[in-house]
């Protein structure tokens, strides 16, 4: 029989736990897992956002990784519904790539970033619950793809003009349908649940499997945490409810509505059928004095050929 046991969520981890050198095989893992590449924790910092609003804290959370080669992975994992969310994304990978740049350095000295996403809500319209996003450069008359010359590949370390640019990777773990087919959808599974099986075979999954025990945590931590999540179960709840209310007063101000619009359409046809019937009425007061003239002049008509 499979086990699984529930840990911590991925949130508190990245705030407490996995900023520990000790730890960064777990986030070594799951990035390499999402980029299909080997990844390297060299160092990690704070992200942006979780300096803009502390109060903020219990929806979302973001850091700042370098790896070994000098790129950098701006994580970030948000609760709450943000509308702008996209725009988000692309002002903080470029404020980020921007203030990292030393100032009369060589543009070639900028470095790939990568923008990972982690969300608990539907961003934009599509059925996957993955998207990755690159820039490619396409010719408008020959359909071809810039590429770069043997000595900027040589130069950058770079094969495609893709990669010098930022690439962006959203995952929308509500979407997941907990069917893991693979060691990226384990650690979805993960982000989702808050649990590892015992035959999750993914990369840092086994490190995870040990550090990110609730019980590993001292006891005012364990406090902390609890608070938290039952904060955050408070903010969905208020969520739901919101959305609950906006239905259901939406559906009660769509019938106040629609009987508005009924009465309308009711007093335009009232309207129009007595236009119709007074246009009738002056046709028929028209069709009778058309009547009485011609009985008239017929009857002149007569008279003159009578003689009388």
């Amino acid at each position: 029989m499979k086990r699984e046991r529930v840990l911590i969520s991925f949130d508190y981890a990245l705030r407490r736990l996995l900023r520990n050198k000790a730890n960064y095989e777990i986030l070594e893992g799951f990035l390499s897992e999402l980029l299909s590449k080997n990844v390297s924790v060299k160092n990690i910092g704070e992200g942006e956002s979780s300096k803009e609003n502390p109060n903020d804290k219990h929806n979302k959370v973001d850091i700042l990784v370098e790896d070994e080669s000098g790129e950098i992975l701006l994580i970030e994992l948000q609760f709450r519904h943000e509308i702008d969310f996209l725009h988000r994304m692309l002002f903080g990978t470029s404020k980020t790539i921007s203030e990292r740049m030393v100032q009369g350095n060589e543009y070639m000295q900028v470095k790939k970033a990568y923008s990972i996403n982690i969300v608990y809500f539907d961003l934009g319209q599509g059925d996957d619950y993955v998207y990755h996003g690159t820039t490619h450069f396409m010719g408008l008359h020959k359909n071809d793809e810039l590429r770069l010359s043997s000595a900027q590949r040589e130069i950058f370390g770079k094969e495609t003009a893709a990669d010098v640019y930022p690439e962006y990777y959203f995952l929308k773990v509500n979407r997941f349908d907990d069917v893991a087919k693979d060691t990226l959808d384990e650690w979805i599974y993960f982000l989702k649940h808050n649990v590892i099986k015992d035959d999750f075979k993914a990369k840092g999954m086994s490190k995870a499997y040990e550090v990110l025990k609730r019980d590993n945590l001292p006891p005012e931590e364990q406090k902390a945490y609890d608070c938290m999540m039952y904060q955050r179960s408070d903010d969905l709840s208020a969520i739901a409810s919101a959305k609950l209310e906006g239905r259901i007063e939406g559906r009660e101000e769509g019938r106040i509505e629609g009987r508005i619009e009924r009465k309308k359409l009711a007093e335009e046809l009232e309207k129009k059928r007595r236009e119709r019937e007074e246009r009738e009425k002056k046709i028929e007061r028209e069709r009778e004095e058309h009547e009485k003239e011609r009985a008239y002049f017929l009857a002149e008509i007569t008279r003159l050929k009578n003689g009388v």
